[in-house]
């Protein structure tokens, strides 16, 4: 195990060990900073959407340009 993921382990273990009310305090508290949010909010993106199927960047950004030129 990498140090980074074996600190998050010992970060989640003390957040699982909190009685409901103070994870809700610190979860709350986490997402009134800005720059932590936008990290929480595009982790919790990224797992919700993980399933979905992918396609090459390069293919998108064809089809985005035949949308304009068409459009």
């Amino acid at each position: 195990m990498k140090v980074i993921e074996s600190r998050a382990e010992v970060y989640l273990i003390a957040l699982q060990s909190l009685s409901k009310t103070e994870r809700e305090a610190v979860i709350a508290r986490l997402l009134e900073d800005p720059q932590l949010r936008e990290d929480i909010l595009d982790l919790a993106l990224i797992q919700q959407r993980q399933g979905e199927p992918t396609r090459p960047f390069r293919e998108y950004l064809a089809e985005k340009g035949k949308r304009v030129r068409n459009g």
